[in-house]
């Protein structure tokens, strides 16, 4: 668990904030340039000393204020992964790997360095200096640099922000393996949805020092707060769904959700996988009968839940065995005559949801503890 409340003041700027995210394996920090995500990481560190707060990692507190209790960095036990990696350019990628780990007493050290190698994929690379690597094969490195210092918490300062689109997909299947592999728990600075959506369990919303909303990925990116934090035009909806089947005649793969089967272009991810799946609340039309003769592939049985409305917009809350939004206009919804209970029917193209939206969350099974890995 992890437990931070912090106040700190920087000229005219205030960082006053607080949550908790239980049982979360990765925790997202979510907000744009300037609102203060690597002012809340270098407190929880230990490099920056906040006014007052408390910051506690599974119950383990490394800063009270009010008990007059500041760990210094080197003995909180938590790695950190900057942006640009950071990597010692005189020292081999081996050389920069052990840095940490021997500065770690060996009673503390229970990651093994031959597991980082393997599930880094950084083998190849150890006789090798910086100056000689890609930008992902660095944070790769600067990755495994961190764990082996056997960290309780690793902190990732937008890792992938300098990266390319290709090395950015080159290196999230890696980050997403940690925290089962390594039952290291992730406090995930980013402004980036694609990653939020891929890595998150738990997401917190930073705007102007202040976490204006914090949860599960799910609950927090299909409301209002989220479209308002990352700019985004529509208001969206993320659902859980399986892979059930493909159909590639059609171009299609079937995802089975709690509202039924969902139609969307075709993906290479295999049957069984867990998805996450993002609607934009712009593509979900309503009727109030079931249509037929349409094009329209994914029609589905709903019952609105919420009506909240926004100048000339209406925003649509539907149950559907889970929560999905629609944005409609003031008129469309006097036309229809909505009202909470309403039952009705969802109707979402196919072409609507884009592979961008689709991500594979597989939830971190952690088969040992930290503590229990072989040293």
């Amino acid at each position: 668990m992890l437990d931070v409340a912090l106040r700190k003041m920087n000229g005219n700027f205030q960082i006053d904030l607080a949550f908790q995210s239980d049982g979360a394996m990765v925790t997202a920090l979510f907000g744009r340039s300037g609102s203060g995500k690597t002012s809340v990481i270098d407190m929880v560190a230990g490099l920056v000393r906040p006014n007052e707060g408390r910051v506690a990692v599974d119950g383990r507190v490394l800063f009270d204020s009010q008990r007059g209790l500041d760990l210094p960095p080197a003995r909180r036990r938590i790695g950190y992964v900057f942006q640009d990696g950071r990597l010692f350019p005189h020292y081999t990628v081996r050389g920069n790997l052990v840095y940490g780990m021997e500065r770690t007493p060996a009673a503390e050290r229970c990651i093994r360095f031959d597991s980082v190698i393997e599930v880094l994929g950084i083998g190849p690379l150890l006789d090798r200096r910086p100056g000689k690597l890609s930008g992902g094969e660095k944070q790769r490195v600067a990755i495994g640099r961190a764990l082996l210092t056997s960290p309780r918490l690793l902190l990732m300062d937008e890792p992938l922000a300098s990266l390319d689109g290709a090395r950015k997909a080159e290196l999230l299947p890696f980050i997403a393996r940690l925290p089962g592999q390594f039952g290291v728990p992730i406090l995930y600075v980013s402004h980036s949805t694609d990653e939020v959506l891929r890595l998150a369990d738990h997401l917190v919303l930073l705007e102007a020092g202040k976490a204006r909303d914090s949860g599960t990925v799910e609950e927090v990116m299909s409301r209002p707060s989220f479209a308002a934090v990352s700019g985004e035009q529509d208001l969206a909806s993320v659902i859980i769904a399986t892979v059930s089947d493909h159909d590639p005649a059609y171009g299609t793969t079937h995802l089975t959700f709690p509202g039924g089967v969902l139609r969307v272009p075709l993906i290479t991810a295999e049957p069984g996988r867990r998805l996450r799946v993002r609607i934009d609340a712009g593509d979900v039309m309503l009727a109030l009968t079931k249509p037929s003769g349409l094009s329209v592939q994914n029609i589905f049985a709903a019952r609105v839940s919420s009506l909240r409305h926004d100048n000339e917009q209406v925003d649509v809350g539907l149950d559907l065995g889970c929560a999905l939004q629609s944005r409609i206009s003031a008129q469309a919804c006097a036309d229809l005559g909505l009202a909470v209970g309403m039952p009705l029917f969802a109707l979402i193209k196919s072409a609507a949801i884009s592979r961008s939206d689709i991500a594979e969350h597989e939830p971190a099974m952690v088969s040992q503890k930290l503590g229990e890995q072989e040293t």
